[in-house]
């Protein structure tokens, strides 16, 4: 053989040894970049699932609260003593007329976008948008579900197209009936649409879907009542039936499942595009909230670790050849490890950098929430807290300058006072919970000239602000009412307040409180000198919602609260005016045994 021959059977021979190492080679640069992939890929994932929890939490918070913050409405109504009439004269014009106003003006007030009322057949009789062209007066809703199902249960709730309006709301219902028998329903519908609005200044989209799987809402309009998947054909039956989604054609979505990575977390191909599906349940309905996160993003960020891992796995494959070469390539050498710190300092340094990104915003995203929570917790608490803090003070300063003065037996009485308003700090979430409910303590005898001089306290800021006189009157001096000192309290001051917003634009400001003992009870009269209440309001003082107030001082509630806590006392509350002038509130309680 050759020497020609020997050589190159030599060098075949070397080829074939590489082979194996080369392949390892291959397969490490392929396994990193399989592991690259992955871990790029599920933290993308795990980092989407958290924004979008915190997303669903801030989302399905809010839908929650708006629909339920007209529950109590429809139930209200039903003490609005012009709803009954008109369910017992329905064909009364002025009674309409009358319903149609009050409906209106209740609706403007709280923010109802349609306040309506139905007699036992379904057939709408008032509503507050009586005076526009797609009014439900004379309609027959009794096809309606809410409607179907106030008669049966009581209450409705219901998702739908208007009939008339033709805009989609949230429907509330509730049956009004005197014993047993059904007199009709009331209704209020509630627009959501402004949540919608809302998301979509959010990342990503969002669908909000109901008990059928169709969307009602979204952030793209594409999408809007459309079924996740085909609907049954007891589904189609119903939805022709009750029209929730008007003249939609539900035609279903491109919607396909891939994989469950997490519970209410699904992968899922929308329009054949990669989705990450985020769902949170709804208490209060059987509708369900849903992120979608396009995953093409993700993808490609996993992508691209791919490729940097192969890239890091083959440089690392190259630096165990080089070091396996050194001997014959010690400049080699040295440029690839050069090379090689260069690559891994920019790949340390971008992972860095998009850690502390990540970070950034996953810390802004919780500190949101935390100021969104402390906002709703706080503002309910500062009002209430308010006025006693504020008689605090006064008493304080007030004790100062008597003590200077040496009157020691005025500075016990001060402070006296200051401990009573201490508990009354106390017994604040008590006291807000007086209408609702009875107080379970027995009603005692309360000095009534004592429960004066505390309201007076309490509102003392405002009458030296507005420079109102104050007389009060108590004869005799121990006279005494039987009743709960917060709810004399509540009652004085909020009777107070309406005298001193009432005097406000009057020359002449005077509050006078007068109080007498007529056998067995006490009447108690509270008199202003301002303008007087106007004779459209006075026959009407006491029904919700009725104020002379500008839009956005007031509801129109305190006066019926004043009167419930009266009634619930044994007493009764009157409103008139006086000849000269002014308005004057009578309040007559059963009165307690004088102290010795």
């Amino acid at each position: 053989m050759t020497s020609t021959a020997r050589d190159a059977r030599a060098i075949s021979k070397r080829r074939w040894r590489g082979l194996p190492r080369w392949c390892a080679a291959l397969g490490a640069v392929l396994l990193a970049a399989w592991i690259g992939h992955q871990v790029a890929l599920q933290s993308g994932l795990s980092r989407l699932r958290e924004a979008a929890a915190h997303r669903l939490d801030m989302l399905a918070t809010g839908l929650e609260a708006d629909l339920s913050r007209f529950d109590y409405l429809p139930a209200l109504l039903e003490i609005t003593p012009i709803i009954p009439a008109l369910l017992d004269a329905p064909a009364d014009p002025a009674l309409r007329e009358a319903a149609n106003r009050t409906l209106n003006s209740v609706g403007a007030t709280v923010g109802a976008e349609m306040l309506y009322v139905l007699d036992a057949g379904g057939t709408s009789l008032a509503a507050s948008d009586w005076q526009d062209s797609g009014t439900t007066i004379g309609q027959d809703l009794s096809f309606r579900p809410y409607v179907v199902d106030a008669i049966r249960q009581g209450r409705g709730r219901f998702y739908g197209v208007g009939i008339t309006s033709r805009r989609p709301g949230y429907y509330l219902s509730y049956a009004l009936r005197r014993g047993e028998r059904l007199r009709g329903v009331a209704a209020v519908k509630v627009n959501i649409e402004d949540a919608e609005r809302a998301w979509r200044n959010l990342p990503g989209d969002v669908m909000l879907i109901d008990e059928r799987g169709v969307v009602i809402l979204s952030t793209r309009e594409d999408l809007k009542y459309r079924p996740v998947a085909p609907l049954e054909a007891g589904q189609r039956a119903e939805v022709q039936r009750s029209r929730p989604y008007g003249e939609a054609s539900l035609t279903p979505l491109d919607w396909t499942a891939l994989e469950a990575p997490a519970a209410n977390v699904q992968q899922v191909a929308l329009d054949r595009r990669p989705h990450l599906a985020s769902t949170r349940a709804l208490q209060r309905t059987p509708w369900r909230v849903v992120a979608l996160d396009d995953l093409a993003p993700v993808h490609a960020m996993a992508r691209y670790a791919a490729v940097t891992a192969s890239l890091a796995m083959a440089v690392l494959v190259l630096a165990g050849v080089t070091l396996w070469q050194r001997q014959r390539a010690v400049r080699q050498k040295l440029a690839s490890q050069a090379a090689l710190q260069a690559a891994h300092d920019s790949l340390e340094a971008t992972v860095v950098a998009r850690t502390a990104e990540l970070r950034a915003t996953q810390a802004d995203l919780v500190h949101a929430g935390k100021l969104a929570a402390l906002g709703q917790m706080s503002a309910g608490m500062v009002h209430e807290l308010n006025q006693p803090l504020t008689a605090m003070r006064t008493l304080s300063e007030n004790a100062g300058i008597l003590l200077d003065q040496d009157r020691r037996d005025d500075v016990h009485g001060n402070l006296r006072r200051i401990a009573g308003l201490v508990d009354r700090l106390a017994r604040l979430t008590s006291q807000l919970r007086t209408f609702a409910h009875k107080s379970e303590a027995p009603p005692a005898a309360v000095p009534l000239a004592r429960c004066i001089a505390d309201a007076q306290a309490l509102v003392g800021a405002e009458l030296k602000a507005r420079d109102i006189a104050f007389d009060s009157d108590v004869q005799p001096t121990a006279l005494q009412v039987l009743a709960d000192e917060a709810t004399m309290s509540s009652l004085l001051v909020n009777l107070f307040r309406n005298a001193i917003d009432a005097m406000q634009d009057a020359p002449k400001r005077r509050l006078e409180v007068f109080a007498r003992g007529a056998g067995d009870r006490v009447v108690l009269t509270v008199s202003d000198s301002g303008p007087g209440i106007r004779a459209d309001i006075l026959a009407r003082l006491f029904e919700p919602f009725v104020t002379s107030k500008p839009a956005g001082a007031g509801l129109g509630l305190g006066l019926v609260i004043s009167a419930q806590l009266v009634r619930a006392a044994g007493g009764t509350l009157r409103a008139a005016n006086r000849p000269d002038g002014g308005a004057c509130f009578t309040v007559e309680l059963p009165g307690g045994v004088p102290e010795e």
